[in-house]
């Protein structure tokens, strides 16, 4: 066992971030095993797209949970690779409406059978005693009430 499984609850962002990678990179490799040219990353943008069709910057960086020079980042990524096409508001020129490309809604079609894969083994992976997802949902939504930071300051203070 390494020095960082060892320190426990202290190394957690460590260790949910080295899984994070984990999977990216094997998700990688499982879109490439199929022929797909498809970039892991990408992921929330195409899937909430998929099921949204039309969202404004502001929205899909909402659906997503990414901040917005994130989300801008992606998508011109994805504008790049053409899996995206964006057009103007007609209620508000200022806004650009994003949905997938016909391109996109291809590669879409030629993913499901492997986000069903996915799922699959995911589920398999995280169907043990303590159900990793169960957990995350959990801790979410208590950061959602109250951030990391804001209850480390709040405990400090009761401590002194």
């Amino acid at each position: 066992m390494n020095i960082i499984n060892e320190s426990g609850i202290l190394a957690l962002s460590t260790r949910l971030q080295r899984l994070s990678e984990q999977l990216r990179k094997d998700g990688a490799l499982l879109y490439k095993a199929f022929g797909i040219d498809f970039e892991p990353k990408w992921f929330p943008v195409i899937f909430t797209l998929y099921h949204k069709k039309k969202l404004g910057v502001v929205e899909i960086a909402n659906e997503i949970g990414y901040t917005h020079p994130s989300t801008i980042s992606l998508l011109k990524e994805l504008e790049k690779q053409h899996l995206i096409k964006s057009e103007k508001d007609k209620l508000d020129e200022r806004k650009r409406l994003i949905q997938l490309s016909p391109k996109g809604a291809a590669l879409v079609e030629q993913m499901k059978p492997v986000w069903e894969l996915i799922s699959n083994v995911l589920g398999e992976i995280t169907d043990n005693q303590n159900n990793l997802l169960a957990a995350i949902n959990e801790a979410e939504e208590k950061l959602a009430n109250q951030s990391f930071l804001q209850r480390a300051l709040q405990m400090k203070k009761s401590q002194e």
